[in-house]
This record gives structure tokens, sequence and C-alpha cells, in this order.
């Protein structure tokens, strides 16, 4: 069943749209994370300025390096003796829609330990944009009920609850690397 699921969420992927998905942290919004278009429209279902960057899931941290020139030394140790998801921005990213790197180079990445997401990643072999549920402005739906009707109204495809699994039902914690290992916590 999570097959059948993974596929026509990968057909709407490929096509351009945009899903609703469980993740490890709470219910986001996603698309391809190369697909300059499809990262458009959700910041126009979110009433978001595309200043303010979303973050890009990977199923493994052999992926990052797809996305990002130089990785910082450090960023393997923090993926690895993090136990909770975390969130890591990176400086010199490349590969992604233009959309989603920040003014500065910068773009998050997160290696997602969920089984779904991870299964669907692997599938698409392309990262996903990873953004909570919500419009602008308004807070974080932590549970599936809890995510508005517009957001509802406005995807392309919401994957089946059965697959949420057991997320943290809160945002994941933020790190910021520079390229000569400074780290500076943004959320914890």
């Amino acid at each position: 069943m999570m097959k059948n699921e993974i596929l026509k969420a990968v057909d709407v992927l490929k096509n351009g749209g945009i899903i609703l998905y469980p993740t490890d942290t709470v219910w986001g919004i996603g698309c391809d994370a190369t697909n300059a278009g499809a990262v458009e429209k959700i910041y126009k279902l979110k009433h978001r300025s595309d200043s303010k960057s979303m973050l890009v899931l990977v199923d493994s941290a052999d992926r990052i390096a797809r996305h990002v020139k130089q990785i910082p030394d450090i960023a393997s140790e923090l993926i690895e003796l993090s136990n909770t998801p975390l969130t890591i921005i990176y400086p010199q990213a490349m590969n992604l829609a233009p959309n989603l790197i920040a003014e500065d180079g910068t773009t998050g990445i997160r290696v997602v330990k969920h089984e779904f997401c991870k299964q669907l990643i692997f599938a698409l072999n392309r990262p996903i944009v990873s953004t909570s549920a919500n419009v602008a402005g308004e807070k974080t739906p932590r549970e599936f009920n809890q995510i508005s009707q517009e957001i509802l109204n406005n995807i392309d495809l919401v994957v089946n609850r059965i697959f949420e699994g057991n997320p943290t039902k809160k945002p994941s914690a933020i790190i910021k690397l520079g390229l000569k290992n400074e780290v500076e916590v943004i959320r914890k």
C-alpha cells in the first residue's frame, strides 16, 4: 500500500504539483526542490515572500553533497549525534530551484528519518521541499486535523494519513553552519 501511495506522490511531484505529506516533525507541504515553478506554487499558497526560504529534505546524508558545494566538516558529526530532527543551513547551495536558495547562497537541509519520506525521496531521486502546512503568520499545525481548509483545498495530493508514523509534532531544530565550521543555533 505504501508503494502505491509513493508512486502517486512521485507522479504529482514530477509533474510540478504540490503535496501534503507526513514528515518526522509535522505535516508538510512539499514539491520537487529542483522545480522553481512548483516552489512558487507553495509560496503563493502560504502567502509567503520568496525571500523567506523553505527547507529541503533528503533521504540520506550522502545526498547533501549534490546540493552543497562544500560541506563543513562538523555537519556529519551533527547529523550523527542528533537524536531529534535537525535542519542544517549550509553555505553555497546548488542544484536546487533558485527561489529556494536564500540571498546569502544558503539553504536548509534535513536528513529525514521518517520511513514514508525516505522512500518518497528515494523514489523521486530528488530532494523535496518541506514547509509547515499553514498560511504565513498562522500557527504551525501540529496535527493533521489542525490544517486549514484553505491549505487542503489547494494541494494536488494529500498523502494517506495512515503513513503519518510517529512525528515529533514540533518543528525541527535549526543550526546554521559557516565554511569555517562556525555554528549558529537558529531554533532549538
